[in-house]
């Protein structure tokens, strides 16, 4: 049978740098070819050749309810009824504005943007404005949108200036920015003591699902939210994929509980708010918000911004989350998953290790979990390729990078979940990959 697949992706080549729009679907850390997607429903979507494959990137995070959601369909069928785009407000930006508000309480206003790189650049640009200063903090292994400050790896020493990851990004615009190890205290103290009156914020993922997933301990996020508040540097918590995906109150909320009256001061905010369409924001307290254009002199602007499609895919998608017992019965599946794989990797004796919350997860082929960047690349990356293929060929779809978290949806069933743990034990077992 012709590989509707490979003519595809050669095709695509012609036209398109790599073949692709976004580079870590171009397959090449794991080799072979990318599936182009025809279509999806529910858990799953279909190939060029017709291949079904329970899906576990759900559109890296957006698709919680699954792929084509009734009430999801029905809310954008109707707004697109009026019309695509007006260059002008809509009502429903304010009723989505209202809902993040109502489920963030570290948000009293926010921006709606079209992109996560979009709200990430904002921020930065947002709190150096607000505080009146130059230098950002953030993390190796965590990612924030392709903004140019931001492409930067860690320097050679502690608490050290960063260097460009990107052909095209000049070191002078990277000077300002610090780039630390996660989970790393003495680093993180350090960059404080030697910089603090200078730095305008610290960005971090909570949960970063760029290098898979790697939490931030609990002490190391109460440092962060103390020395920003001594420092007078703003607090900028990234929860693009986190948001709305591993609670109902993002991973803010998690923290939260176990740190008293604990809250970022800004908010990044895409995926899940926009239900799978392009649409993020970020947020925080009143007075730092109005410090944006038109009240203040930090300059924003987006033509599509608050889309009046998107925005109706995004509110249908958080009012469905708001049903009783949403979150609980997702991370419960999601627990399912990871447990189940855990098991089988154990009794082939595979070296694994994995972590959830909510709806998102992740795993590693280590004996135990990474609480950094240089620990995650420590992963037998030969054994994630082999795997990746085996689970594909048997109609699974992990994430094709071994830096990648992955996401349940609620509408994977226990079926799905058990065919994906049987899947795994048949890999781990050795069994031959079926034609």
């Amino acid at each position: 049978m012709t590989d509707r697949n490979l003519a595809l992706l050669q095709r695509a080549r012609q036209l398109i740098p790599g073949g692709v729009n976004s580079p870590v679907r171009a397959f090449k850390a794991v080799g072979g070819t990318p599936r182009f997607v025809q279509r999806a429903q529910g858990a799953y979507f279909w190939d060029a050749n017709g291949q079904r494959y329970i899906d576990y990137i759900g559109s890296w995070g957006p698709m919680i309810l699954g792929h084509g959601h009734p009430a999801v369909l029905e809310a954008v069928q109707r707004a697109a009824l009026d019309g695509f785009s007006f260059g002008a407000p809509t009502e429903r930006e304010i009723e989505l504005a209202e809902e993040i508000v109502k489920l963030l309480p570290s948000i009293e206003m926010l921006r709606l943007v079209s992109s996560g790189t979009e709200a990430g650049m904002s921020t930065i640009r947002l709190a150096r404005g607000a505080t009146g200063r130059s230098k950002i903090i953030k993390f190796e292994g965590c990612y924030h949108g392709h903004a140019d400050a931001l492409l930067v790896k860690a320097g050679s020493g502690l608490a050290t200036f960063g260097h460009p990851t990107s052909a095209g990004v000049p070191p002078e615009v990277v000077q300002h920015t610090l780039v630390l190890e996660y989970n790393n205290l003495p680093q993180l103290e350090a960059a404080f003591a030697e910089h603090g009156p200078a730095i305008a914020c610290l960005m971090i993922e909570p949960i970063a699902g760029n290098m898979n997933f790697v939490r931030a301990s609990v002490p190391f996020m109460r440092r962060c939210r103390e020395l920003c508040s001594q420092h007078g540097a703003l607090l900028a918590f990234d929860e693009v994929m986190s948001g709305f995906r591993v609670a109902l109150g993002g991973a803010q909320s998690l923290y939260a509980q176990h740190i008293p009256g604990f809250e970022p001061d800004l908010t990044v905010l895409g995926k899940v708010i926009g239900g799978g369409m392009p649409l993020a924001a970020f947020g925080g307290k009143r007075a730092v918000m109005e410090q944006l254009a038109p009240l203040g002199a930090v300059y924003q602007a987006g033509t599509l911004s608050g889309n009046p499609v998107a925005t109706a895919c995004g509110l249908a998608t958080l009012k469905e989350l708001q049903r009783p017992g949403f979150f609980e019965a997702l991370g419960a599946r999601t627990r399912s998953l990871v447990q189940g794989l855990s098991a089988a990797a154990n009794a082939a004796g595979v070296p694994f290790c994995t972590d959830s919350e909510g709806g998102m997860f992740g795993f590693f082929l280590l004996d135990q979990l990474p609480q950094n960047y240089a620990a995650v690349l420590r992963t037998d990356s030969a054994r994630f390729n082999h795997f990746f293929h085996a689970m594909l060929d048997r109609g699974v779809y992990f994430a094709p990078a071994l830096y990648e978290a992955g996401f349940v949806s609620a509408a994977h069933t226990e079926a799905d979940v058990q065919a994906t743990v049987e899947a795994a034990r048949a890999v781990w077992a050795g069994a031959h990959t079926p034609s």
